[in-house]
């Protein structure tokens, strides 16, 4: 009996696998989540030459870098299926005052965010198009952490987005006898923040910048880690946070909706945005309570463990199926108002 060619799905990233950032990460996990029911083709932009067949739905990362592929797809498939997947930069900045991201959220079907805060970004209208779909990582237990000092580990490329900032002045802040340890890993993006980086290293003994790791590296660093610093301004949905959540490693964050949005409203692991004395505060803390039951540390790895399930590969490929579905059921597209301003 002959097998049932699986549907074509297409997703578009402005990153590939060169890139290694958060984009391509997404594609590459969601390709592999959804193989078993649809093929799918990668793709710097659409329309791709290499395509010979017109996919059953159009995925596109990031609202505005994606912006050419989505009005493309849009003008020439006005009917078929198109999701578009919203970054920290579009939710809380692009969409606000860039018309090409404007558009590409007022023509899709359906408005992927990637943590539970992200609708109320949305313009008002829009809002019933969203859907949350949490991204995933497995489990990984956790390796052996040191005992006499606290190691704490920032992931993300220096850039302003992720106020890399705040980490240095915390780290000048924390005297090199306190027993906390910062290892920084991301590539200098920003010039003059790797400049900064390198500068705080040399000033503070009990800090260092890795520079870019493989993504195998960084997660083995996680798992030996005590704690994650998530310091970003601006943050759809951070792919480091829910790795350490998934590996056991409880998480300093900014207290940004994309943070609050993956860790929930009552997390005591919190400062503000830029408050680099906040955040050696909390450093301390942990570090004091580290080998108490009751400590802040432990405190926050029950909280971390609670919220592990929803980042489980296999709840990120059911909310992907039910996604598509919802779009390729017969009364899931048609018409969208307000798409051709």
């Amino acid at each position: 009996m002959a097998s049932i060619r699986k549907p074509l799905l297409c997703i578009v990233t402005p990153a590939l696998a060169d890139a290694n950032n958060g984009n391509w990460q997404t594609t590459r996990r969601w390709a592999r989540l959804l193989a078993g029911h649809y093929r799918v083709a990668i793709a710097r932009q659409w329309p791709d030459a290499g395509l010979h067949e017109t996919p059953v739905a159009l995925i596109a990362l990031h609202a505005r870098r994606s912006a050419g592929s989505i009005a493309a797809w849009a003008e020439a498939h006005p009917q078929a299926p198109l999701v578009v997947v919203l970054t920290g930069t579009d939710l809380y900045r692009d969409i606000h005052h860039d018309a090409a991201a404007r558009r590409s959220i007022e023509r899709a079907h359906r408005l992927v965010v990637l943590q539970e805060r992200g609708p109320l970004a949305l313009p008002a209208h829009l809002r019933a198009r969203s859907r949350v779909v949490f991204q995933s990582s497995p489990a990984r237990a956790a390796q052996p952490k040191p005992r006499g000092f606290l190691r704490a580990l920032v992931v993300g490329h220096l850039r302003d987005e992720k106020s890399p900032e705040t980490v240095f002045e915390a780290a000048r802040l924390l005297g090199s006898q306190e027993g906390i340890r910062i290892d920084h890993i991301g590539e200098a993006i920003d010039p003059a923040l790797g400049e900064a980086a390198r500068a705080t290293a040399q000033a503070c003994p009990h800090y260092r910048w890795l520079g870019p790791l493989s993504h195998a590296e960084v997660l083995r660093r996680l798992q030996r880690a005590h704690l994650l610093v998530q310091a970003s301004r601006i943050e759809g949905g951070a792919h480091a946070v829910l790795e350490a959540v998934r590996v056991g490693t409880p998480v300093l964050a900014s207290r940004i909706d994309g943070n609050l949005g993956m860790l929930g409203e009552a997390y005591e692991g919190y400062f503000p945005v830029g408050d680099a004395a906040a955040l050696a505060a909390l450093l301390r803390d942990c570090r004091e309570g580290m080998a108490r039951a009751d400590g802040r540390l432990a405190r926050l790895a029950a909280q971390c463990a609670e919220r592990a399930p929803l980042f489980a590969p296999e709840a990120e490929r059911q909310a992907l199926l039910d996604l598509l579905n919802d779009c390729l059921r017969p009364s899931g597209t048609g018409p969208r108002t307000g798409d051709r301003p």
